[in-house]
């Protein structure tokens, strides 16, 4: 694809803060268009899982949850390769603080939640699409599909639920019970 690059990084090696050469084999070009294809396919498998989100206007749509599943199967292909299980245990880390920062509260409701569960779940299929695991990350990702369109139906099996949630007083939390005040 890009001729000259095989030739700037011949003898090129990845090394630790002390210079020192890492541990792992030199990975052939061949093997290298394999990692890049199981990279593709978790872009893939996010883009499928943003769609939905794109569509109904919600945070982390195609481009997010694509990049999360694809940067999360190149560090876990980075992991596999050196044998080194902290970078994939990074991944889980980053995201949690990614996902941290999608959810906020807007006065007594929460908002984000879904959308940084979503974000965290396609990096664990990133990983699984690291490890290689085809199936699993296929049946996971459809899973996820069907989990998250699930969303509108929602509102017809907990109508009760919201109702109440929407006439509670600020401070009150679901289920804490206010004694009666006694009149003076």
């Amino acid at each position: 694809v890009v001729p000259h690059l095989p030739r700037m990084f011949e003898g090129a090696q990845l090394r630790d803060a002390r210079r020192r050469p890492l541990p792992g084999t030199p990975v052939s070009e061949r093997d290298q268009v394999e990692l890049f294809l199981w990279v593709l396919y978790a872009l893939g498998l996010g883009a499928a899982v943003g769609l939905g989100r794109e569509i109904r206007g919600h945070e982390a749509g195609i481009r997010t949850t694509a990049i999360v599943c694809a940067g999360a199967a190149l560090f876990g292909q980075i992991s596999s390769s050196f044998g080194d299980t902290r970078i994939a245990a990074g991944v889980v880390q980053g995201i949690g603080f990614l996902g941290a920062g999608l959810v906020f509260q807007r006065g007594t409701s929460v908002k984000g939640v879904t959308t940084a569960a979503t974000v965290w779940v396609m990096a664990a299929v990133g990983l699984v699409v690291a490890s290689e695991l085809w199936l699993l990350a296929l049946l996971s990702t459809l899973t996820i599909i069907i989990v998250l369109e699930l969303a509108p139906s929602e509102r017809f099996i907990t109508p009760q639920r919201k109702k109440r949630l929407v006439n509670q007083q600020p401070g009150e939390g679901a289920g804490d019970e206010q004694p009666p005040r006694a009149e003076p």
